[in-house]
């Protein structure tokens, strides 16, 4: 923002007819600057979907099902797994509006009302991931604990105890894993994602101060 800050100190030295030029030259940075953020956005999260698609092709779901004798679940990973994509090529198509909204609007109110809401949609797609995790955890523990051989000691066990001690430490190991998994992809879109969406806000701010 050190450009930013040279034409705001001239604004405040020179004349009125000179703080004209500098707001129109403020606002027309501020816009360059919301716009390259906006497609950075765009660009992560297209990157992102290849990444873990790249992975899934990578890691045989299917195969997996079969060796645990769990065919009946693979029509339901499936449709998990459509449902999943198809959500999230709706966010990757809201950054692409978002993107094509900013570079074409022309005017501090409308540019301060789409920096609003691109952040707003970043957030619901970050929030909406790591549900997501959370969701795909819980399944893969499920059907571990459900269709794997190596769990039928466990099972025994919790079936025999009665103070169900061994049942309380296992959905308690099911939790930390979950928190611990959702804590580190937390802070993986904090840092990727967050970074973007400060310098929107401080953009937001200085439009802010030049709408007023």
């Amino acid at each position: 923002m050190e450009e930013l800050d040279l034409l705001k100190k001239a604004w405040q030295k020179d004349s009125h007819s000179y703080e004209q030029i500098s707001e129109s030259e403020i606002y027309t940075m501020l816009h360059k600057k919301s716009s390259s953020i906006v497609k950075w956005i765009l660009i992560i999260s297209v990157i992102e979907v290849l990444f873990w698609t790249a992975i899934s092709v990578g890691y045989n779901t299917d195969e997996y099902m079969k060796k645990l004798h769990a065919e009946n679940m693979i029509v339901y990973f499936k449709a998990l797994n459509f449902v999943n994509y198809a959500v999230i090529l709706l966010f990757i198509f809201n950054f692409y509006k978002n993107y094509i909204k900013i570079s074409t609007t022309a005017s501090t109110k409308q540019l301060m009302q789409d920096i609003l809401r691109t952040r707003k949609t970043v957030k619901y797609y970050v929030w909406y991931n790591l549900g997501m995790i959370v969701v795909s955890l819980i399944a893969g523990f499920v059907i571990a604990f459900a269709y794997n051989p190596k769990m039928e000691m466990l099972k025994n066990k919790i079936a025999n105890e009665s103070n169900y001690y061994t049942l309380c430490v296992t959905i308690g190991i099911m939790l930390l894993t979950i928190v611990v998994f959702v804590g580190l992809f937390w802070l993986f879109y904090r840092l990727l994602y967050g970074i973007l969406l400060r310098k929107l806000n401080t953009n937001y701010k200085e439009l802010k101060k030049i709408d007023l």
